[in-house]
């Protein structure tokens, strides 16, 4: 097949690429915000172009200060309106291409965060993170619970805290138990850490009682953004007995702007892992339904230079998104247009690979060297950190842009 060309300069290694297209949200020199698409440096107008009559729905879906109105017609519409605007930025005779107010470059508009997100959940679902995260607080020889090969392990979080990409983000403060301490103490986190996830975006409602069968869960998201879900290693350790996590989480988790459709994902699907023993037949799936996505986290203290922490993949889940979603509504939990969830914590094989500082100080018993001469085992004050993904095969690539989100000291 011919390699698709566009008529808008697209920068070479641009994550948004003519075979890309996601959706956002943002706006202009004080604009109420509304949609868009990226393309190169560029951002596509919708509203602009559905009030022109070259794209369908009406204008009204693309003036919303979120996607949730849009994401609800359903992957038909949605779908069909990102092939509009590709079959738009491919015709060299187009209206789009002869009339510039309908592209905005994306160093003037401010991006929002895209959706109104009802709630927010987190799994567990990296084998190779799981099994260090148990060697390291608890046994060496059986890492795993009994149940985690069982079940897409997972918590609710609170979505009120999850925040666009460039959100400063504050040092939470909180409990936290000393070494050798007989009583907890309250200050802020001294173990603040990053987890490299990903996340989808459910793209249609189920009823109350109802439970998404695992062959249709595709059918309920919408697509995937970067995630990064911020822990205080500290405040979590002393607070997850007997319930799991609560502070040490909920402060704050930091979201790429640019929602990347499952339909441009497409090329990327492979196999995922073999999954030992054999799970419950209604967590059974059929083909690839994993997603070979590079990713990667930089570090850049406060007057110095990024830096990459670890690169990981996509792939590597043992979970796929399809078993989260089926196994997340099999009690008749009911899911909506706008809800988030993350993959949780993405580790490979290998110490350059491991997802977490948590991880690749080993606890903090190892120290990360930096190119200032600096040190770190946790995240410290007026660092940034950035997460990025990608995907090419062959011709065909497209990225999810970057989450940032520079610490700042505590309140």
């Amino acid at each position: 097949m011919k390699p698709l060309q566009t008529w808008v300069p697209v920068p070479e290694n641009s994550d948004f690429t003519i075979y890309n297209l996601p959706f956002g949200i943002f706006s202009v020199a004080g604009d109420a915000p509304r949609a868009g698409i990226a393309i190169g440096d560029q951002i596509i107008d919708l509203a602009v172009l559905a009030d022109a009559g070259l794209i369908a729905p009406e204008k009204d879906y693309f003036t919303q200060p979120t996607l949730n109105r849009f994401i609800g017609l359903g992957k038909k519409v949605t779908n069909e309106v990102r092939l509009q605007v590709q079959r738009l930025l491919i015709d060299e005779d187009s209206e789009l291409k002869k009339n510039p107010r309908f592209l905005v470059p994306q160093s003037e508009a401010t991006m929002h965060l895209p959706i109104k997100i009802g709630d927010y959940t987190d799994f567990y679902s990296s084998l190779e993170h799981a099994t260090n995260v148990g060697k390291m607080f608890r046994d060496p020889e059986n890492a795993l619970l009994p149940n985690w090969k069982h079940i897409p392990v997972g918590y609710h979080g609170r979505a009120s805290s999850v925040v666009v990409s460039g959100t400063p983000i504050h040092r939470p403060k909180g409990q936290v138990m000393p070494k050798g301490a007989a009583s907890p103490v309250f200050k802020p986190t001294g173990r603040l850490d990053f987890e490299l996830e990903m996340a989808f975006v459910v793209g249609r409602n189920s009823d109350l009682g109802e439970s998404v069968p695992v062959s249709r869960a595709e059918e309920y998201i919408f697509g995937m953004v970067l995630f990064n879900d911020w822990s205080a290693r500290d405040i979590q350790k002393w607070e997850y007995v007997p319930l799991g996590p609560f502070l040490g989480k909920s402060f704050a988790s930091s979201m790429s702007p640019w929602i990347v459709t499952m339909e441009a994902l497409e090329p990327f699907r492979v196999k995922g892992p073999d999954q030992d023993p054999e799970v419950l037949p209604y967590l059974r799936t059929e083909g690839p339904k994993n997603y070979d996505i590079d990713l990667s986290v930089g570090i850049r203290p406060q007057n110095g230079e990024e830096e990459v922490l670890c690169r990981s993949n996509f792939k590597y889940m043992y979970w796929n998104m399809a078993q989260q979603l089926a196994h997340h509504t099999i009690n008749g939990c009911n899911i909506c247009v706008g809800d988030v969830m993350a993959s949780g914590t993405i580790s490979g094989k290998d110490e350059t690979s491991y997802g977490s500082m948590l991880e690749l100080s080993w606890g903090g018993q190892k120290t990360i060297d930096l190119k200032n001469g600096a040190t770190r085992t946790f995240i410290e004050d007026n660092d940034t950190i950035t997460m990025r993904g990608s995907a090419k095969k062959g011709d065909v690539s497209i990225g999810f842009g970057e989450v940032s989100g520079k610490i700042l000291p505590a309140k």
